[in-house]
């Protein structure tokens, strides 16, 4: 008679369990930023990604697979909230929304893959300087004397980024401050959006809304990919699902002000990408201009921490 005993099989549950109690246990703000330093890791390697693949994928096609992925990894969510949670009656901002959404993303996908790393993501850390302006006339809301100076500070960074007394202002610059801009713009829309819609359907029409506008004119300058190409485009929606995950999650579970700061990782990301795989070497304009907007945002993000709950 055999009498040895089979390993036990609820080890692997087990070791998962522990690892969920671990995680439990940490702090709520460091669970956050380390949910946060996940995220803006996994933004970096995206922009990795795209600014690879840019010499060979038209901007469009990225973005087809950016949105197409990205509803793959969703649909499970979509599912179990069912047609009656996903149906809107606000489908003219929902609309309006993607559209201003869209630009924007087509518009960093070509910054990425024309410009530094550093740079481009230096320009998007710009977005909360934008969503304080919009939001005045948008949203009718009212701003202190501290928060316009902080946003005023934020635009001189950006001005050293462009540094429109040089001979010729880069053109790709220009559609960095306008994605930015762009960008801005969409996230205040989804404030008003979420009085009445949730986030899940947000992100549903927002992803079918990709796909749908993406698939006729990616069709049209369709590159095929081959070996690992594949891997590197589906992960750009992948990476981007997950990241957007860890980030309302970081929010979620920590203190906006303990949790925001781990944000700016996203930037030291960027340099080293950058430099160790592009062979980059951020200038000096970059690294003023950077601490600059980094600092004129972490200002505003206090402000509005003591100013809403």
């Amino acid at each position: 008679m055999d009498t040895s005993s089979p390993p036990p099989a609820e080890a692997p549950a087990e070791t998962s369990a522990g690892v969920t109690a671990l995680w439990a246990r940490l702090p709520g703000n460091l669970r956050g930023i380390l949910l946060l330093s996940l995220g803006a890791f996994l933004f970096s390697v995206v922009d990795v990604f795209v600014k690879s693949l840019g010499g060979r994928f038209h901007p469009i096609e990225i973005s087809f697979f950016r949105y197409a992925c990205g509803l793959v990894f969703l649909m499970p969510l979509f599912i179990r909230m069912g047609r009656a949670d996903l149906a809107t009656t606000r489908l003219p901002l929902h609309l309006l929304r993607m559209g201003l959404a869209f630009a924007a993303q087509l518009g960093v996908f070509v910054t990425v893959i024309h410009m530094p790393l550093a740079d481009a993501t230096a320009f998007m850390f710009s977005k909360p300087l934008f969503t304080t302006v919009v939001a005045v006339f948008v949203l009718s809301e009212v701003v202190s004397g501290r928060r316009w100076a902080a946003t005023i500070a934020g635009f001189v960074g950006v001005l050293v980024l462009v540094r429109p007394g040089a001979e010729a202002i880069d053109p790709i610059a220009l559609v960095a401050v306008a994605s930015a801009l762009t960008f801005a713009t969409a996230n205040v829309l989804i404030r008003k959006l979420s009085s009445t819609e949730p986030t899940g359907r947000i992100l549903f029409y927002y992803h079918v809304g990709g796909v749908l506008l993406f698939a006729g004119p990616a069709a049209y300058v369709w590159t095929m990919p081959v070996g690992i190409e594949w891997v590197q485009l589906i992960a750009i929606g992948g990476l981007t699902t997950i990241g957007i995950f860890c980030f309302m999650r970081a929010f979620a579970v920590g203190e906006a002000n303990a949790v925001g700061p781990a944000e700016n990782l996203r930037l030291i990301y960027a340099a080293l990408f950058g430099f160790l795989i592009f062979a980059e070497i951020p200038s000096v304009w970059t690294v003023v201009g950077a601490a600059i907007i980094v600092a004129s945002t972490y200002y505003i993000a206090n402000t509005e921490r003591g100013r809403k709950p």
